[in-house]
């Protein structure tokens, strides 16, 4: 019998698959396909601390091997999710992954504070967001910011604070070490890729907001090799994610080093993926003789 529970953050996961934010709403659009009982874990869709109505359409375009996405975390506000929307994610059998976006510190410690009065297991950061007190660039990109940022974040934390990180930076190491030192439990990469599709016909961008953020089988090689960097350079666990599409995309995440695998835009393509993707990582097991799953986390023999 091959067994997949993991231990994520001192937390008990039945298996590796999660879902990642943005890309699964807030679990009831996908109940007609299945059910958030088969994931060990539910990544919801990124809150802010008000409402937000999100970007113009187009807000999507397809890609040969993708997405763009540039929805503008459209979403009810972080006060809406505690209230209404947590309390029926937790009569499933799974760990909701709350998901939080700030354009200042003092927002990201106000949603911690309020995320962490609900049943939510763990609070994962998105760090991609514009730092509008210093012009706009994104938190994420800056080591000195991202260690300010968690270090605050987590004096309003008490829950496990997991920092999702952006893969538009010079160094994800120099990031990953940041956000550990500023006092996260774990990390989760990677945010999407900034990309941009034109209509040579009109000679504009596809997407209202000209860029939008990549997903999909494409960036999977990135993700995979960034995620393999940043298991070397920390101690703190990792969920990974970017274009899973399989079982073997899962294990392969899980040789570089994750212990926790992320499903997106596959869902688009196949809704019930996950039932696909745990019956792979069933035969592989008991094709190699793993007994527990986490026995393959960060296993990759370089050449």
């Amino acid at each position: 019998m091959t067994d997949m529970n993991i231990d994520y953050c001192g937390i008990e996961f039945k298996n590796p698959i999660v879902t990642a934010s943005g890309t699964f709403g807030f679990g009831t659009e996908y109940g007609e396909y299945v059910s958030l009982d088969e994931y060990g874990g539910f990544g919801a869709k990124g809150l802010t601390r008000q409402p937000r109505e999100g970007n113009k359409a187009p807000r999507i375009a397809e890609t040969p091997s993708g997405i763009l996405n540039s929805v503008g975390l459209q979403n009810p506000g972080v006060e809406i999710f505690a209230e209404y929307i947590m309390p029926e994610l937790a009569k499933y059998d799974t760990h909701v992954i709350a998901n939080m976006s700030g354009n200042t510190i003092k927002e990201y410690c106000e949603m911690a504070e309020i995320l962490s009065g609900t049943d939510a297991a763990i609070i994962e950061m998105n760090i991609s967001c514009p730092n509008v007190k210093h012009g706009g660039l994104a938190f994420g990109t800056d080591p000195a910011t991202v260690l300010e940022l968690t270090t605050e974040v987590k004096k309003h934390c008490t829950k496990p604070l997991v920092v999702k990180l952006s893969p538009n930076v010079t160094s994800i190491t120099d990031i990953a070490k940041a956000a550990e030192l500023g006092g996260a439990d774990g990390l989760s990469l990677i945010n999407t890729l900034l990309g941009m599709k034109i209509d040579i016909n009109t000679r504009r961008p596809i997407l209202a907001n000209n860029t939008g953020g990549l997903s999909g089988p494409a960036v999977r090689p990135v993700a995979v090799r960034m995620v393999h960097q940043v298991y070397n350079a920390v101690k703190i666990p990792l969920i990974g994610m970017g274009g899973v599409m399989s079982g073997s995309d899962v294990i392969e995440f899980m040789i570089a080093g994750a212990r926790l695998v992320a499903l997106g835009t596959g869902m688009f393509v196949k809704p019930d993926l996950i039932l696909d993707v745990k019956k792979e990582i069933a035969e592989y097991m008991d094709r190699f003789g793993v007994k527990n799953i986490s026995e393959i986390v960060g296993t990759l023999r370089l050449n």
